[in-house]
Parts: C-alpha cells; structure tokens; sequence
C-alpha cells in the first residue's frame, strides 16, 4: 500500500478550504445581486414629510416597489440639517435593505460645515443615483428698482450695508450663494436666516428681506402673482417648471458660481456590494424614463437626472467637494 506524504497530504487540504472559501463567494456574485431585493427596503429620508426630497423619495419610491415587488418603505427621520437620518443610513448594515434620499447638503455639504460629524460621508456612504437638480431662483421684492442681474450687482453695489438677504438657515444654499453675492460685490448685506423656507418666504412676502433663493415649488405662485421679482435661476439652462424666468448667467450673473446646483441622491452604506448598487441604479435609471415620473419633478422645479450610476455621480461628487468647501469657507458659517 503507497502511504500519502503528510506534506502532500496538508496541502490537499489548504487547497480544499480555500475551494470552499471561494464557491460562496462566487455563488453570491451570481446570484446576490439576483436575489436583492427578497424583502422590504427602508428609504431614510431626512427630511419633513410634503417636502420636494420627501415627494421625490415617495414617487421613486412607488416604481422601484412596482417593479422589484417589494414595499419600499419611507421613513422620515428629521433633524440636524438631515445628519440625523444620514447617520441611520451611514451606520447600517450594509445589505442594500436600507437607503436614503438626501439632498447636498446632508451627503456633501454638512461636512464642511461642521466641526464634529457622526459619520463621514466620503467613507461611510456610496453614491449610487443623482435624483435630480435642485434649481432655486433669485429673487427680489418687487419695490427693489431691478430687473436684471447686470442691474442687481450695480445695485448691491451703490447700496453697500443697506440691504438684506434671507435664507433657510445657517449653511443652507441660499446662504452659500448670498454669501458669495455679498463677497463679490462687496455689498455688507445682512444675513437674516430662518428655519426653513416657509418662514423665510412670509417674511420676503411682508418686504423684511430685499432677496433671496427660492424653490419654484414654494414661491412659484407668487412670483407668477408678482409678489416675489425673478432675477434668475441657479443653474445651466432654465426650469421648465418658470421657463419665462432666465438663467441667472443670462440675467447678467455670470459667475461660475451661480451655475451651480443642489440636488437629491440616492446613497447607500459604503459596504453594500457593487452589484446590488448597479442593481438599485439601474431600477432608478428605468424609473427616471418614465414621463409621468419626469412631468411631476419638473413640476415640483427640480431637473430629472435621466441616466445616473454610481461611478458616474461618484465623479461628479468627488469634483463638487473643493468648490462647495471653499463656498462654505467664504460665508463663513460654523455650525456645532
């Protein structure tokens, strides 16, 4: 009888185990992603429910359900400029059963903001589909003697430490950019922040503040009633949502600045396996195509996002950091 060497014999098995360690793994790559979603899947949404990010997360929501049937369950977790439902999501685990929709400045911008943070967005989260552009208009009050941004600027100008912009709050974009209107004019204007848009726009309404950024959603009405002055909107092309009003580079703005958009993304915890990512991205890619679904976010002022992945938005996120960061640097705002 031939008697196996204990040396051939240890490396049989060393190679058995790692065979056993790899078949799981290989059965997963061809199957996980298949399997995903087998139950229901929580959309964090750190925000108050009948806002844009909310009614976007909801439609999205729906299609997803519809097509991957199973419930995709929304639950708004609000606070702490959306670090509160972000960190849920940042901290989960990271089986692709729960997701959220945020806006810029829960996923990039708070970063910059402030000085301790529960999570870090960079590490903690993968970008998987930009929803949509956060357009927002500025606007002034009607008695202001502009009509134009090339008129705007002169004025801010000829009325240094005379005039007022609103904003929803410390650090929230409207900030940010009245923040760089102010440097570059060198207006001294006053920074009056609320908490949240509907205040700040009673406020503009009654004539406390000369300016601020709005969404189309909430000021439409009165800009289209004449209470509320178009100077332009904060993007690349127009809204379809006000196709009258032009962008603000069009309006006589033209720094790159105020090019510049917001948005709302879908993110999930670092670790969820690239599959179910492209998976996930894929279902809102089929989802973003359908007119009804593009019709009600331009309604609401927001530009549809048509074809979206995690590598391409991942790009895009990594190039905004710098310019959002040095956005923050000029306004100067600190938050705890």
């Amino acid at each position: 009888m031939t008697r196996v060497s204990s040396s051939l014999t240890r490396r049989c098995f060393h190679a058995l185990s790692a065979s056993m360690l790899v078949l799981p793994t290989l059965a997963w790559a061809q199957g996980g992603a298949a399997a995903w979603p087998s139950k229901a899947v929580t959309v964090i949404v750190p925000f108050s429910p009948g806002g844009g990010t909310d009614a976007i997360a909801r439609l999205v929501g729906l299609k997803l359900a519809a097509s991957l049937k199973q419930p995709f369950i929304i639950d708004n977790r609000v606070g702490a400029s959306g670090m509160i439902g972000t960190t849920a999501v940042a901290k989960a685990p990271p089986d692709g059963y729960t997701i959220t929709v945020g806006l810029s400045t829960s996923l990039l911008i708070n970063q910059f903001l402030y000085a301790k943070m529960p999570y870090d967005a960079q590490k903690d989260l993968a970008m998987v589909y930009r929803l949509a552009a956060g357009t927002q208009i500025l606007a002034v009050k009607p008695s202001l003697p502009v009509k134009n941004g090339t008129e705007l600027l002169a004025y801010i100008k000829a009325n240094k430490g005379k005039l007022s912009y609103g904003s929803y709050g410390a650090g929230s974009t409207p900030h940010l950019f009245g923040a760089y209107l102010n440097h570059i004019t060198n207006g001294e204007m006053n920074h009056v922040p609320y908490k949240g848009e509907a205040p700040m726009n009673q406020d503009f309404l009654g004539g406390q503040i000369d300016m601020a950024w709005v969404s189309a959603a909430a000021a439409k009405q009165h800009i289209l009633a004449g209470k509320m002055k178009p100077i332009g909107v904060n993007a690349t092309e127009r809204m379809k949502a006000l196709p009258d009003v032009p962008t603000l580079k069009e309006s006589g703005i033209t720094d790159p600045v105020f090019q510049m958009e917001g948005w709302l993304a879908v993110a999930v915890p670092a670790k969820v396996p690239k599959e179910i990512q492209d998976k996930l991205a894929a279902e809102i890619r089929k989802a973003m195509q359908d007119p009804e679904v593009q019709r009600k976010i331009e309604e609401m002022g927001f530009r549809p996002v048509l074809n979206s992945n995690p590598e391409t938005f991942t790009a895009e996120y990594k190039q905004q950091l710098p310019k959002w960061a040095e956005l923050v640097k000029i306004s100067g705002a600190k938050l705890d």
